[in-house]
């Protein structure tokens, strides 16, 4: 096996070639593009990759429901006017249109998280990066947010066969409302956001008060921040939140969604967090040296989102990276400074709205709540359903050896065709 056993990195090429339509925010090409850096950079030699297994039909259904996922498979652009009904039933339209390959897309980002919590169930590694993940705001009966499958609730339910308790934190400027849904009635997930809030931002959940119902009860955290946060009051309130978290919860595994519209100067959010600041978070839960399953989410800025997420990667595999850009095909996406970690724009707004005494009540009012937690919850002896297949199964698993790793991308991306829009949205 090449690279670091404990770490693996999921990525399948096709993955960057669907498009949501001209002009919409969402670019899966930032994949492509992310990919691109980790291999030129070096990283891939630090982990083992793997072209994901796809979800099925069926893995989809574990949480969505089977009119909804049917619907998904059916529709095409070509034939769209045909579920005129459905269309507002699911809420797929202007946010979540209609693209060619829909279901494929979906199959592929959600079959990769799966697989990541496959193979942390079997101790085949300690960490699983999927950066094509972390769609948090699907919901059981409709898509929202850019969301259509919510591959972090499919991979929880997966990690609750072998885990009592998994703890799921989310640093993406929105609320992750579709996960702190799907698991607000009970005690074996605790749901953690740090989020914009207020002012109408979407999705407008996420409120300080919202923590948990029935068995739930304050099993829910959420952290809402205002406009302009830095990295010195993001810090304030990360820290010692996630380690009140893990003391009172004391979870066996941990799903962190490392949205990157939480950066300064992305296309959709109002935060002004650096790169390092954004990676110290992703640092800080991977030093708390539990099982732990990476995604990505958000993020609009293309060159940033890739930026961000190579440099996470760098953070994963605790290795140095140069700040300078090593050429590869992108490479004038990343001008006029061609550096990793600084990028010309700023925010309109730096302002930082959210002053100490109101961070000092957030953290106090979350210790409370995390104070009613008597102790960790327990999980009665009971059937544990089977893994949903081998990890190392090769009709599911796809090891690439180092040259194929190397290799592969190049043969089979195709991304050409918009990378002058790509260049002009970003511009």
């Amino acid at each position: 096996m090449s690279g670091n056993s404990s770490v693996v990195y999921f990525y399948d090429s096709d993955v960057g070639n669907f498009h949501y339509g001209p002009g919409h925010p969402m670019k899966p090409q930032r994949l492509s593009v992310t990919h691109s850096l980790i291999l030129n950079y070096g990283l891939y030699k630090k982990m083992n990759l793997y072209k994901p297994y796809r979800a099925t039909y069926h893995d989809m259904c574990r949480f969505h429901s089977e009119e909804y996922i049917q619907f998904l498979h059916q529709v095409t652009p070509s034939n769209v006017t045909e579920f005129t009904k459905s269309l507002s039933q699911f809420n797929v339209g202007d946010d979540c249109p209609v693209f060619e390959g829909l279901y494929d897309f979906c199959s592929m980002y959600t079959g990769a998280s799966l697989q990541g919590a496959v193979m942390l169930n079997n101790n085949c590694c300690d960490l699983a990066i999927n950066w094509s993940g972390g769609l948090h705001h699907a919901k059981k009966f409709e898509a929202s947010g850019f969301c259509y499958v919510n591959d972090i609730v499919i991979a929880i339910l997966e990690l609750l066969k072998h885990h009592p308790r998994v703890l799921y934190i989310d640093i993406d400027i929105h609320h992750g409302d579709g996960v702190q849904e799907a698991f607000y009635l009970t005690d074996r997930v605790m749901t953690v956001s740090f989020h914009k809030y207020g002012n109408y931002f979407f999705p407008g959940t996420g409120d300080m008060y919202e923590t948990g119902s029935e068995s739930g009860r304050n099993y829910s955290v959420n952290v809402p921040l205002k406009e302009g946060i830095d990295d010195t009051s993001y810090a304030f309130v990360f820290k010692p939140i996630i380690n009140d978290v893990i003391q009172c919860f004391q979870p066996s595994a941990i799903v962190l969604q490392c949205g990157a519209d939480s950066l300064a100067s992305d296309r959709l959010g109002c935060f002004n967090l650096s790169f390092k600041g954004h990676g110290e978070c992703v640092k800080y839960v991977k030093d708390l040296k539990l099982p732990l399953l990476v995604l990505g989410g958000g993020g609009y800025t293309l060159r940033n989102v890739a930026r961000c997420w190579t440099y996470e990667t760098s953070l994963l595999v605790d290795e140095t990276i140069s700040n300078e850009i090593p050429y590869m095909e992108y490479f004038e996406y990343f001008a006029p400074d061609f550096t990793l970690l600084s990028d010309k724009g700023s925010n309109d707004n730096p302002h930082n709205a959210n002053s100490r005494t109101y961070l000092e009540n957030i953290v106090k009012y979350v210790h409370e709540n995390l104070r009613n937690i008597q102790h960790a919850p327990s999980v009665q002896m009971h059937y544990t359903p089977p893994d949903w297949f081998e990890p190392n199964d090769t009709n599911y698993t796809t090891l690439l050896s180092e040259s194929e790793s190397a290799n592969e991308f190049y043969d089979k991306d195709d991304n050409k065709k918009e990378d002058n829009e790509s260049k002009q949205n970003e511009s």
